[in-house]
Order: C-alpha cells, then sequence, then structure tokens
C-alpha cells in the first residue's frame, strides 16, 4: 500500500487497503494519527527514523508492528523515498510503501534507518487497490533494485517516474492533505 507524507514526514495520504489492515480510516490516519495503530513498543524507532529521514532528504526502511481492528497485531516492512518539485529541486516529503510480513520462524523487532528500501511482494491485505498505487509499487520495486546489476543512469529518469506518479495520485487523494503545522504554530512531531 502506498504512502505519502509532507518534508516534516507527516502523513498526507495512506491508499485504502490502510483501513482494511488497521480498522482506522484514512482521514484519521494523516498527519501523526496513524501512529496510533502502531504497537506503542514500535513508535519511538519509526518517529527516530521518519525524522532523522526527513532531516538528511534521504531514503528510509523500517519494520514495525501494526495493531489490527480487533485485537492483534501484523508485522509490516515500509520504505520511501524522498521527493522533490520546483521551485529550485524543493524537497516535498517522501513517496513510500507498506508491506505486510508474512510471519516466519525468526524473531523480529522493530527498526530502521536510512537506506535503499527493496518492498517484499505485496500480501492479499496490502496488494494496491488503484492502478496509480500499483504502478507506484512497481516504480518503489525499481528504485530499490535499480543499481544492484548496474542501471546507475537509469535512477534519474526513474526517480522522475516517481515524482510524476506521486503528483498523479496527489491529485486524485480522496483524503485532503493537512498541514503539518497546527494552528497555534506547533509542528507535528
Amino acid at each position: 500500500m502506498i504512502f505519502m507524507t509532507d518534508a516534516a514526514g507527516a502523513l498526507t495520504y495512506v491508499s485504502p487497503e490502510w483501513h482494511g489492515l488497521t480498522g482506522q480510516n484514512q482521514r484519521d490516519a494523516v498527519g501523526q494519527g496513524w501512529f496510533e495503530r502502531l504497537n506503542t513498543e514500535d513508535g519511538a524507532v519509526l518517529r527516530a527514523v521518519i525524522k532523522e529521514a526527513a532531516q538528511a532528504k534521504a531514503e528510509f526502511i523500517v519494520r514495525f508492528r501494526l495493531s489490527r481492528d480487533g485485537g492483534g497485531s501484523i508485522w509490516a516492512a515500509a520504505g520511501a523515498v524522498p521527493s522533490y518539485g520546483p521551485p529550485d529541486h524543493t524537497f516535498l516529503g517522501f513517496l513510500g510503501s507498506i508491506t505486510e510480513l508474512v510471519p516466519g520462524s525468526e524473531a523480529l523487532s522493530a527498526q530502521g534507518g536510512l537506506g535503499r528500501f527493496v518492498p517484499p511482494p505485496p500480501r492479499p491485505s496490502t496488494a494496491p487497490a488503484s492502478t496509480l498505487d500499483l504502478v507506484a509499487d512497481h516504480l518503489l520495486m525499481a528504485h530499490g533494485l535499480i543499481e544492484v546489476d548496474g542501471g546507475k543512469s537509469a535512477l534519474a529518469p526513474l526517480r522522475e517516474a516517481l515524482f510524476r506518479v506521486g503528483q498523479e495520485i496527489a491529485q486524485k487523494m480522496t483524503v485532503s492533505p493537512i498541514s503539518s503545522t497546527l494552528e497555534n504554530g506547533d509542528t507535528l512531531h
């Protein structure tokens, strides 16, 4: 499933699969609302990684638990690439993907950092609901893999394609983006 943030790292869009996975509607997830669906032990890890990535304007990867509607939790992996636009190649925020992880035998812990994200194949619960989200998922996967066997020269056009798809998703959003600044001037954290 696709998500977008503003330059401060506040969520501005999450695709409709979010509701099916967590029970939280898209409108309630924007800003910092999606943290309500994180396992309480994992929130600090995610906040630190997103803050570091926003300050560095760098790609990031994270692994964490999401609370499901009605109880229980699932492990998820997410990653995002920075998005830039006019004027002057301004940092706009992140375009990323969240995928439910297949339960395995290894012990997992919440973790993350700056780095290239290669999304695992989507599970039915996080499979893209729209064609644009599917395109974004594939572009994010290509972005994560582009330098494995060479192909570094294709990175710039791929990033441009990610930006254009992100623009299209933003234009078609059903959930209005919110400002990362509150009425009294405080910034969301």
